[in-house]
């Protein structure tokens, strides 16, 4: 099975009027910029669509702080929810405060079509990429990030992706979908024996076909142009086994991909609500692992 890139039709003039004053508009404010990335219906593969609106809101740091470097930000909820305000708005006012821009993406729960969030992360990641000189963000340094089972979007982000379509009539799908580099949560990786149940039900249905399990366990997607990765694990957690994150280290470090597994010795799914020691380190190394991949230098 293979995932190729769909096709769109093009944006009215008026229409990419409309999106650019309102961005402008917010930008000039001084507040967080909350826009759809779908122009008008939202793509369900294989030719379909619906009408619906998937947001962003995109969080910049001060400009005296700015480093250039920005992250999609894929919230956890098992692919049955979104934890977007302590995965999500959260992240980005920390991001901020670090001079990173943080973009909350509050993509389509799949309900067993696994287009949905894929689609959604995708385009997020080529919408962000497009606004780059607009945002003061580098293109060459748009980072995910993601928890839990926003970890395996945010995963999945990083082993399906491609260059763009040259040819679209939308100049957002010509650019590339693929991010600089991914930081994992506790994440969802793997949709085999080990897998989180609730996840895989929710993403690919009560009945996945084997073609289908193996296409989603991103442990097995790794190649040499997957982007470099920061984990952190807790291998007490009782919801998503450290297993998950160990594969992907595994399988990134095989095709000398740059990666880093912190594991804590104890430590559950969610790190205490969001606080504590184990939520302090993996923010402080994270952060000290972006500066020495290159990623936090002076905003161009």
């Amino acid at each position: 099975m293979q995932i190729t890139a769909v096709r769109f039709l093009p944006l009215t003039t008026l229409m990419l009027c409309a999106v650019f004053a309102t961005l402008t508009a917010s930008s000039r404010a001084g507040e967080p910029l909350r826009l759809t990335i779908w122009p008008d219906e939202a793509p369900l593969g294989e030719g379909k669509s619906e009408k619906v609106k998937v947001p962003i809101t995109v969080h910049l740091p001060e400009a005296t702080k700015a480093t250039g470097a920005a992250m999609v930000i894929c919230p956890g909820g098992g692919y049955g929810g979104r934890v977007v305000e302590g995965e999500g708005h959260r992240i980005a006012r920390w991001l901020n405060a670090h001079g990173i821009a943080g973009v909350v993406l509050e993509y389509r729960l799949p309900a067993g079509n696994y287009h949905r969030p894929l689609l959604d992360v995708q385009r997020a990641i080529r919408v962000v990429r497009s606004h780059a000189a607009e945002w003061k963000i580098d293109a060459r340094r748009i980072g995910i990030v993601g928890f839990s089972a926003g970890g395996h979007l945010a995963s999945t982000a990083g082993t399906h992706f491609d260059g763009g379509n040259e040819k679209s009539a939308d100049p957002i799908e010509r650019l590339s979908c693929r991010p600089d580099f991914m930081v994992l949560v506790y994440p969802v990786i793997t949709m085999g024996e080990k897998t989180h149940g609730g996840s895989r039900r929710n993403l690919l249905g009560p009945s996945p076909s084997p073609e289908l399990i193996e296409l989603f366990s991103n442990e097995k997607q790794v190649t040499d142009k997957t982007p470099p990765a920061f984990l952190t694990h807790a291998r007490t957690d009782a919801v998503v086994p450290v297993a998950h994150s160990q594969m992907f280290y595994e399988a990134l470090k095989a095709k000398g991909v740059p990666v880093e597994l912190q594991e804590f010795p104890k430590g559950n799914h969610g790190y205490s609500g969001y606080k504590g020691a184990e939520w302090d380190a993996w923010q402080k190394r994270s952060l000290e692992w972006l500066g020495e991949q290159g990623m936090l230098k002076a905003a161009p």
